[in-house]
């Protein structure tokens, strides 16, 4: 089986693969570029929803991984988190996966697409692989918000943690991941190592540096289980 790493940007990319060993390959796409290392393809798809969704099904569809299938679909990076339950430098890996500014605004408050009548606005990745991965890492399991626009004040992440509570962190390309990764029947995870907290933009108190580090880690130590992940884990468990 093989494991399709969908990272934002380069920078993130590069983090996940120095987490694998031996010689790399590299495999042009439309687009954009496949850094493979052993069973892992890591990809920097572009920032936001949309272009994340289209590098993935661009790679799920390439033929890339014909000699053997991607099994398991992982969207990758650093996000800002719902401090103090996760702090910087902290991991994350989601329970949910959820589209948090996708429907419409009402004068009686937001409505998802989901109260629209159409659409989906989660997904959740298999438990038991959720579960494995926080054992090994040491993450915090939770939802991850998939935001548009980054959050830029205290009012906005009040709000959010009102109509999702509970919620750890926000990033921008989970829940696109997510979204070609069901229609190509692939499961799909999330892992985010925490650089901010979510509210004011303070630049000098982000850990850029530090998160990254911390996902080049986690990679290290979920690695081992992701590779050897199967779906017939959660129909057991």
């Amino acid at each position: 089986m093989r494991v399709l790493v969908v990272t934002a940007v380069p920078v993130e990319r590069d983090a996940v693969t120095r987490a694998f060993g031996g010689p790399e390959e590299r495999v042009a796409l439309p687009g954009a570029e496949l850094h493979r290392r052993g069973a892992f393809d890591v990809l920097a798809g572009g920032a936001g929803p949309a272009a994340a969704a289209a590098a993935t099904a661009f790679a799920l569809a390439s033929g890339a991984s014909a000699s053997a299938p991607y099994g398991l679909v992982v969207s990758a990076g650093i996000g800002g988190a719902f401090t103090p339950v996760t702090p910087l430098g902290s991991l994350i890996v989601a329970d949910g996966i959820v589209a948090a500014d996708l429907g419409a605004e009402t004068a009686d408050g937001f409505l998802p697409v989901t109260a629209l009548g159409f659409g989906r606005d989660r997904f959740t990745p298999p438990p038991a692989l959720v579960r494995a991965v926080a054992a090994a890492t040491g993450a915090a399991a939770g939802p991850v918000l998939t935001v548009s626009t980054v959050t830029g004040s205290a009012e906005r992440a009040g709000a959010l943690l009102a109509a999702h509570p509970g919620a750890l962190a926000e990033a921008m390309e989970g829940f696109g991941v997510a979204e070609a990764a069901a229609r190509a029947d692939v499961p799909v995870l999330e892992v985010r190592a925490v650089s901010n907290a979510v509210g004011p933009r303070d630049r000098d108190a982000w850990r850029i540096g530090d998160a990254l580090a911390a996902l080049t880690d986690a990679f290290g130590k979920a690695a081992p289980v992701l590779e050897g992940w199967n779906s017939h884990e959660d129909l057991e468990g």
